[in-house]
């Protein structure tokens, strides 16, 4: 596809907004449109147009990408009497790359089939840095010639692209990745909060972590004690980054993806529960990294 597509562009939160903004870089004309009029007057000043609703958005658009927090709000934007996919231009292809249920990415797969529109799924990884710098991972589901499409728009936001399978497979593969995220994170501020409360220093210690047998993303790139790296969520209040209640989600997907396939994840449901218990103690719009403050020894 070239740079002349016209996109339409749903969903511009800490992940969307970076992204489209990488797009109009790239020199996509972009309509854009979020229910936060301050996002959308964003996208504007970077030289996108705004739409005062998604079906204004999608008018004309030859690609439409969404970028939403669930499967439920991914449903209401396609599906039903008010869903857009009955709206859509003939032959345009639809990206999905919101992180949901892979049962509710073919569902909207196979209703958008049904108006013989091609879709993929294509949830992404790296997080709100990523998104900034343009070097995301997306892990896509659909067919390969419906991804091979998508490519270049996907090469406009992103440094690495998996086909991960059919529909869906997109989201299974994001759902494993986040669950193993959320158990790193979680035995990395253990291991952390111990220490400290041991005597070490947090620095000390992430530093002989990351050149011992315990290394991990969490550790080298994401810290979770603060000061330990300047640019880390956990050094400016554990504020930005990915939000506690958003990977609480991805662990109730893990759940439910295990119980639909009789798997075992008892990792999985263990940091469920510790996510859980974060989001009701308050922390749930604070960066996922802040697993470390219901760890840590209390002054």
């Amino acid at each position: 596809m070239s740079n002349q597509s016209k996109i339409a562009f749903i969903g511009l939160g800490n992940m969307g907004a970076p992204m489209a903004l990488n797009l109009l870089k790239a020199g996509y004309p972009i309509t854009v449109f979020d229910l936060s009029p301050s996002a959308l007057k964003t996208l504007a000043d970077a030289g996108a147009l705004a739409a005062s609703n998604a079906r204004q958005a999608i008018e004309g658009a030859d690609i439409v990408i969404s970028m939403l927090p669930a499967s439920r709000h991914v449903e209401s934007l396609y599906l039903g009497d008010e869903g857009i996919l009955a709206h859509i231009a003939n032959g345009a292809l639809i990206i999905d790359c919101s992180t949901i249920a892979p049962q509710s990415a073919k569902k909207v797969a196979q209703a958008a089939a049904a108006r013989g529109l091609a879709m993929v799924d294509a949830p992404v990884s790296g997080g709100t840095a990523g998104a900034a710098a343009g070097t995301l991972t997306f892990i896509v589901g659909g067919t390969t010639d419906d991804l091979e499409r998508a490519r270049p728009v996907l090469n406009a936001m992103g440094k690495n692209i998996f086909h991960a399978g059919e529909h869906g497979a997109g989201q299974t593969a994001k759902i494993c990745n986040n669950m193993l995220l959320g158990i790193l994170m979680a035995g990395t501020a253990e291991a952390l909060a111990l220490g400290v409360a041991n005597g070490l220093d947090p620095k000390v210690l992430s530093d002989i972590m990351s050149k011992s047998s315990g290394r991990n993303w969490a550790l080298e790139l994401y810290n979770p004690y603060p000061g330990v790296m300047e640019n880390a969520p956990a050094s400016r209040g554990y504020t930005g980054g990915f939000g506690v209640d958003l990977m609480l989600k991805d662990l109730g997907l893990a759940t439910e993806a295990a119980l639909a396939s009789q798997a075992s994840i008892p990792l999985g449901e263990a940091v469920r529960n510790l996510y859980g218990i974060h989001s009701k103690a308050g922390a749930g719009g604070k960066d996922f990294s802040s697993i470390l403050e219901l760890l840590q020894k209390k002054e």
